[in-house]
């Protein structure tokens, strides 16, 4: 078992990406060594605290109770996310804009949280991966798009409808609709129904 485990930290350790091992409430169980390195954290020092005490979240302070337990807790992506793979998700992925405290100042970062279940040792755990995708954004917030068919070029100058592009690099669907200009232009008949109902 021994053999196991060790075999398990040095694939964790070998992988460029944030990881953390947490329970159900967030609390960090293990960590591997860009993790550590990134954050320069020490694993016996944080060993079974909260998520949001160790990434010093702005809102680990607001209540006594601590990280998870103010009202804001309940619109954590990391805190959720933790939560559907405790439900039963195999793998969960959202995207989230997440302020920490740095010395005296606030740093706002973009990050991608995916969680997977995993059991270690008997126990339900899950690991919880976290990618700085604040560089990425910044670079993609000037994006080339037709002044004419709104079709938007990517990196390999390939052009792709809004939606499509969208989909494809941030990961965010469409629903549509139609504004009040539109309708009117497009479809008069329909709006002068609206009107007498």
């Amino acid at each position: 078992m021994e053999n196991v485990n060790a075999c398990c930290l040095s694939v964790l350790n070998s992988i460029p990406l944030i990881i953390f091992v947490v329970d159900n409430d967030v609390r960090i169980r293990d960590l591997n060594k860009t993790a550590a390195t990134t954050f320069g954290l020490d694993k016996d020092a944080i060993f079974n605290k909260r998520g949001g005490e160790v990434f010093h979240c702005l809102h680990s302070h607001d209540v006594p109770e601590g990280c998870g337990r103010a009202p804001i807790c309940k619109s954590c992506v990391v805190r959720n996310s933790v939560e559907l793979s405790f439900g039963g998700q195999t793998v969960s992925k959202s995207r989230t804009k997440f302020e920490i405290q740095v010395g005296d100042s606030k740093k706002e970062l973009e990050l991608l949280i995916t969680t997977s279940p995993v059991e270690l040792n008997g126990e339900k755990l899950v690991l919880l991966m976290l990618e700085d995708i604040s560089e990425f954004t910044m670079l993609k917030n000037i994006i080339p798009i037709c002044m004419h068919c709104k079709k938007i070029r990517d990196d390999q100058d390939y052009w792709h409808s809004v939606e499509e592009y969208f989909n494809t690099y941030v990961g965010v669907d469409f629903s549509h609709g139609i504004c009040q200009s539109c309708l009117d232009k497009l479809h008069p008949e329909v709006r002068g129904a609206l009107k007498k109902q």
